[in-house]
């Protein structure tokens, strides 16, 4: 049996997606455009995760330019991922607001390796993509910002999340951050084929940030919280 770090790099390194996708969407994947990227989530996951523990699920959206977009970790920017984790993707720097938050967040729960230990973070589209902006500047696209785009990748998501269940991840309840089109994505997903006893929506952190910083404090405390009633 492999542990679930082996588990997760397996899983990351033959992530694909060779389906049809709407006209003007690029998809992301930095497993396969840097070789620096499967060292480094190699590192990470090798560090957190080297057992066969079992971990509650958080799904985020997709990964964004400047978080996995670039360094494949969820909601980790290479500035959180040094600072925080300890490892540099050497000549690339990004920023993400979504990560400072998520890791303060992970400072009050313990740090890295409490939280690790308990959950494994992943997206609902584990592959991000883009489109263009009217002045042809790259910009995120989000898996449901088309019905097309949601509709093609509905299989492709389905296998995915499945086979992240398999590596060590409790059923009872998984956290889905977005409240609104990502969680009744997942939700309809979830009464479909039964793949969670029950979902907690959470607000997604981009939304925190960009439109509550003022309550951040707030927000995380009411992450802490709902984590902390999830073997209830």
């Amino acid at each position: 049996m492999s542990t679930f770090a082996r588990q997760v790099v397996d899983f990351l390194m033959n992530l694909q997606y060779t389906g049809e996708l709407p006209d003007g969407i690029s998809i992301m994947n930095p497993f396969r455009d840097n070789p620096e990227v499967i060292k480094i989530v190699t590192s990470f996951y090798s560090k957190y995760y080297n057992d066969y523990d079992y971990r509650h699920l958080i799904l985020g959206i997709n990964p964004g330019r400047h978080g996995a977009g670039v360094t494949g970790i969820p909601f980790t920017d290479t500035i959180r991922l040094k600072e925080k984790c300890g490892f540099d993707l050497k000549d690339i720097r990004t920023f993400e607001t979504s990560s400072v938050f998520i890791y303060e967040m992970i400072d009050r729960y313990g740090g890295p390796e409490d939280f690790y230990r308990d959950f494994f973070i992943s997206s609902v589209s584990p592959l991000g993509f883009t489109s263009r902006s009217r002045n042809g500047r790259e910009i995120n696209y989000n898996y449901y910002d088309s019905k097309e785009l949601s509709d093609t990748l509905t299989g492709f998501i389905v296998r995915a999340i499945k086979t992240q269940i398999n590596f060590g991840i409790k059923t009872d309840v998984c956290f889905c951050l977005g409240s609104g089109k990502n969680y009744r994505f997942l939700m309809e997903l979830n009464d479909r084929l039964k793949l969670f006893r029950r979902i907690v929506p959470l607000e997604h952190p981009r939304f925190i940030m960009q439109y509550r910083s003022g309550q951040k404090d707030d927000y995380i405390q009411l992450y802490l919280n709902k984590f902390s009633e999830r073997d209830i």
